[in-house]
């Protein structure tokens, strides 16, 4: 089989396109699926740099996310059959052609799908719908700020936030990220570089966002606590902008506003039924044409390198994919 190793911790340079020995059978619970496309993201540029909570030793094939065919199935497994099409999940090693993964961690593609559109589907958009509607208690009506929203799991929020009857405002960097997250749904689209308290509060009427949805952290994070509404929900997903913040319990205390932690990898493996309930509506919403990534890199998966470059560079509007 074909895989790009990552060969030393470090950037898009410790890359390496190889020839490897093709996997073995798919053992109990497994199934073995010839790749078409995987997820590029930005947890794998963490991964790679060895700074990611989970950090395995290179060399390693990096990737999470895939889809592809069913070649062969294991003992056991009766949910799928060789030929069908699916979206798996792995710990590591989906930048490669050919790769087992647990048939519990796996589903059939959603009817319109396309390979791409699959492959990076199940981890954006099970992150935004537990964030929002379990974590957050999001309800018609709630005003919703986005911050990273023209990344991967933003996008994804903004689709959730709308179906479900939110406002939303969208914080977005550049000119045109603001205006895919316009054209996602996001009611409004907001520089939020020279800060953005007083724009939230103009457009809430003064009273401020119901729901903040924070992949960034540090400064964002600090801003964001200072244009609550009463009974906020803060949503902590990550630290994209470098440092985890020091969340000000005086605020939380005078808004009375919670901050909440939101780790899908946490609901998957210490609540699985959960997960498993939220899979199915997710991939009803998305057969049903409701929900649908938005990706604005493609890129051969030789080439995954250019793809981590663009992450970081932030020039990815939703999602990059790695094909071939």
């Amino acid at each position: 089989m074909k895989a790009i190793v990552c060969e030393a911790f470090g950037g898009p340079e410790v890359l390496a396109w190889r020839d490897l020995p093709d996997p073995p059978p798919p053992a109990e619970g497994e199934i073995q699926v010839r790749i078409g496309a995987r997820g590029a993201q930005y947890v794998d540029v963490l991964m790679m740099a060895g700074t990611y909570q989970y950090r395995p030793e290179p060399p390693f094939i990096p990737g999470s996310e895939a889809a592809g065919e069913v070649v062969a199935v294991g003992p056991g497994v009766t949910k799928f059959k060789p030929g069908d099409l699916v979206m798996s999940s792995h710990r590591t090693g989906a930048y490669c052609t050919l790769a087992n993964a647990k048939a519990s961690a796996c589903d059939l593609v959603p009817a319109g799908f396309s390979l791409e559109e699959a492959a990076v589907y199940r981890g954006a958009y099970h992150t935004s719908y537990h964030a929002l509607l379990q974590k957050g208690r999001m309800k018609a009506g709630d005003w919703v700020l986005i911050h990273g929203a023209a990344g991967g799991i933003g996008m994804a929020a903004i689709q959730i936030a709308k179906l479900y009857g939110a406002k939303v405002i969208a914080t977005a960097s550049s000119e045109a990220k603001r205006a895919a997250c316009l054209a996602e749904g996001a009611d409004h689209a907001i520089d939020y570089t020279g800060g953005f308290r007083d724009q939230v509060k103009a457009l809430t009427g003064g009273k401020g966002a119901d729901i903040v949805y924070d992949p960034i952290g540090a400064a964002v994070f600090d801003e964001s606590m200072r244009c609550l509404n009463w009974g906020a929900r803060i949503l902590i997903l990550g630290f994209l902008g470098g440092a985890p913040a020091l969340a000000k319990t005086n605020h939380l205390l005078i808004k009375g506003a919670e901050a909440v932690g939101v780790r899908i990898g946490g609901v998957t493996e210490f609540q699985p039924e959960l997960a498993a309930a939220n899979i199915k509506v997710l991939l009803a919403l998305a057969a049903e044409g409701k929900l649908r990534p938005r990706i604005s890199h493609r890129i051969p998966l030789e080439r995954a390198a250019e793809a981590i470059q663009a992450i970081i560079d932030r020039k990815v509007i939703g999602k990059a994919v790695l094909v071939g």
